[in-house]
């Protein structure tokens, strides 16, 4: 995990920095991370972005109480899970990091809510389409049985055409990241959710 750490120093200065309380917290990998606009378009909730670049669920476990100790937010949302697969651990190693974050959830922060963010369809991983599907379905059955307070959020089907395969313009060229359009359509749907599940 050493790699990761000029990343979370940088994001350990970025919470540091702040001069408000955050009421919603962005974790997880570059699709957080390099999300440009993510304190414009969320605005309303006082956000903070706690990604940091690379990030794999399994280091988002292994920096969740380094990286959001001290905070007291009223909702986190995370994505993680795509590079993981990405590195070639197994659906089953990636549940397996799920379960170990929704203990650290329910551990240090039992009132807020939690939403985890669909792995998203890519062309540059379309070949690991089952391993996502296979970690989305556990995550969504997992949330759903864990209460009121946790959200599955569905990015996975928005993304896809009529054909059934991604839609090229939500990506960049590397067919893996988020382009502008991709980050609207996750911006449309996560601003309805968080409307939808505010506390005030």
């Amino acid at each position: 995990m050493d790699w990761y750490e000029d990343e979370v120093k940088r994001v350990e200065e970025e919470k540091r920095k702040l001069s408000y309380t955050p009421r919603v917290v962005f974790y997880g990998s570059s699709s957080i991370n390099l999300w440009p606009e993510i304190y414009v378009n969320f605005r309303a909730f006082d956000p903070v972005n706690l990604g940091f670049g690379g990030s794999t669920l399994e280091s988002c476990v292994w920096y969740f109480e380094r990286i959001l100790t001290g905070l007291e937010p009223e909702h986190i949302l995370c994505y993680a899970g795509d590079n993981d697969l990405g590195d070639g651990k197994t659906a089953e190693e990636v549940i397996l990091y799920f379960q170990q974050l929704m203990d650290l959830l329910k551990k240090h922060f039992p009132a807020a809510m939690f939403s985890f963010i669909s792995i998203k369809p890519s062309t540059a991983r379309w070949h690991l389409i089952d391993k996502i599907k296979k970690v989305n379905q556990h995550a969504e059955e997992t949330l759903k049985k864990a209460g009121n307070n946790y959200y599955y959020v569905d990015i996975f089907d928005r993304m896809l055409g009529k054909d059934g395969k991604p839609v090229v313009d939500l990506l960049q060229q590397d067919g893996l990241h988020l382009s502008a359009r991709g980050y609207a359509l996750w911006q449309e749907i996560l601003l309805t959710h968080l409307h939808e599940t505010r506390v005030s």
